[in-house]
């Protein structure tokens, strides 16, 4: 899979997703990662791609032309019109079903703003979907880019060593993921709850899902509406509130 990046801060975008997962995921050619830095169509000898916005207001707002001319070589480089995500406060909310969608994808665009944001005749030119990360507003689109970029990379066959990785973690099932426990078998008083060291794997398979429906009513209930719980775990659900 290729992820573009247009962004004022290429090297940002580099150093963070050339490590970990993602970095031995692109040393293997699973990933591939193309920063395409906008001021490099500036057209003026200061690459400046910055002016201020009709009507007043305060601060500076990103051009349209470097912006377009931007995307314009990567969508040469690629020989179609690709989907491009703007990262913005007034997007969609980013989620785990969302990335599994943009995960279909065999290249996506991501544009990073900066300033007061983008001059909007260029976003109705060439994005195709305004995401958020979240309810709050950031210095530009780079982290919300490499947010969704790593994300979206752990769905793309290859990138987990473990295949199994990426269908059983939290929001699988509009659930979160159940504690886990690694050696030693007691730490510090506390012990691994036997039912993992019992060896049946039924057992385990079962405690695991009580465990996931049950940190998901105490941590996210919200999500339970998406949930697709049996009569029993909604039963058991009700008894836990009554505990309370």
């Amino acid at each position: 899979m290729k992820f573009h990046v247009l962004t004022l801060f290429p090297e940002m975008i580099e150093n963070g997703l050339h490590t970990s997962i993602t970095g031995r995921a692109i040393e293997k050619g699973i990933l591939s990662l193309n920063t395409v830095n906008i001021r490099d169509f500036a057209g003026n000898k200061h690459n400046k791609v910055d002016d201020y916005p009709y009507g007043g207001g305060a601060g500076m707002l990103m051009q349209a032309e470097p912006v377009y001319c931007a995307y314009k070589s990567v969508e040469e480089q690629a020989g179609r019109r690709l989907r491009t995500i703007y990262l913005t406060p007034q997007g969609k909310p980013f989620c785990q079903a969302m990335a599994r969608d943009l995960a279909q994808e065999d290249e996506l665009v991501f544009l990073c703003g900066h300033y007061e944001g983008i001059d909007e005749r260029v976003l109705e030119e060439i994005v195709t979907d305004y995401v958020s990360i979240g309810d709050y507003v950031l210095t530009g689109g780079e982290l919300p880019a490499m947010v969704m970029i790593d994300t979206i990379s752990r769905l793309v066959k290859g990138v987990l060593n473990n295949g199994d990785s990426a269908e059983f973690e939290s929001f699988q099932d509009s659930l979160l993921e159940y504690p886990q426990y690694s050696r030693p078998e007691v730490w510090r008083g506390k012990e691994v709850p036997p039912v993992l060291l019992s060896g049946h794997h039924a057992n385990v398979e079962k405690w695991r899902r009580e465990q996931s429906v049950l940190r998901t009513a105490k941590w996210r209930p919200d999500l339970l509406e998406k949930a697709d719980l049996s009569e029993k775990e909604k039963q058991m659900l009700k008894g836990e509130q009554k505990d309370v």
